[in-house]
């Protein structure tokens, strides 16, 4: 899952993105309520962290602003302040869920697991997905074939993800780097193969199998 955080405190914004890359999730950071207007306009995002108290541009515009371009993202908003009022403009313009500063990590990835499995449910989706002897939770983050429980690192899952979710279909090479990895990224993109190689001998040589020229397809037969 990727994620986008709009916050001016550089220190918590690159705090929380080392947290959340570490969890497993691609994340990419700006500190400008304009960047983050953009950013969150032209990327593909899962769900995006947002501060009230920005320049340019302040959250409650921000979201408001998504909201009327029809972007439905999941927003979770952050804030110094600390009242009813606060938290209803917050809400009022979009936002779907709030959160105040100084507030607890556990709780604000907590809250960003239940935000991504309320926009799955809404979607008619179940975060267990099981093709043939292949099970993978998405939101237990682990992964059976058959009866065995296969370890995987967090980059591993992610891909695993990107293929799972959209079983039978072809993922290109860009859009697993866009969703698996930030918009930073400057490596070789020829990475996702060698994370698909590994998830092959992982799991199992066939069940990934290459569309030359096009992406990779994760097989759903037997």
């Amino acid at each position: 899952m990727r994620l986008l955080i709009v916050e001016d405190e550089k220190r918590l914004a690159l705090s929380l993105a080392r947290g959340l890359t570490a969890e497993g999730y691609a994340v990419d950071v700006v500190h400008d309520g304009r960047e983050g207007l953009h950013q969150a306009s032209e990327g593909t995002y899962d769900l995006v962290i947002l501060d009230i108290m920005l320049p340019g541009l302040n959250g409650y515009r921000v979201c408001a602003a998504l909201r009327a371009a029809g972007h439905e993202v999941p927003i979770l908003m952050l804030t110094a302040k600390d009242g009813e009022y606060d938290e209803a403009e917050g809400l009022d313009t979009g936002a779907d869920d709030y959160l105040t500063k100084p507030f607890s990590y556990v709780v604000l990835v907590a809250r960003i697991k239940a935000l991504l499995r309320r926009r799955g449910v809404g979607a008619g989706a179940s975060p267990v997905h099981v093709h043939g002897d292949l099970k993978v939770d998405t939101a237990a983050r682990r992964v059976f074939l058959g009866e065995e429980e296969i370890a995987l690192t967090a980059k591993e899952f992610s891909v695993l993800e990107q293929l799972v979710l959209r079983a039978g279909e072809v993922v290109s090479k860009s859009e697993i780097l866009e969703h698996v990895w930030d918009f930073a990224y400057e490596g070789d993109p020829n990475i996702v193969e060698v994370y698909v190689s590994t998830l092959r001998r992982k799991l199992r040589a066939g069940l990934i199998r290459t569309v030359r020229g096009a992406g990779y397809r994760l097989e759903t037969s037997p």
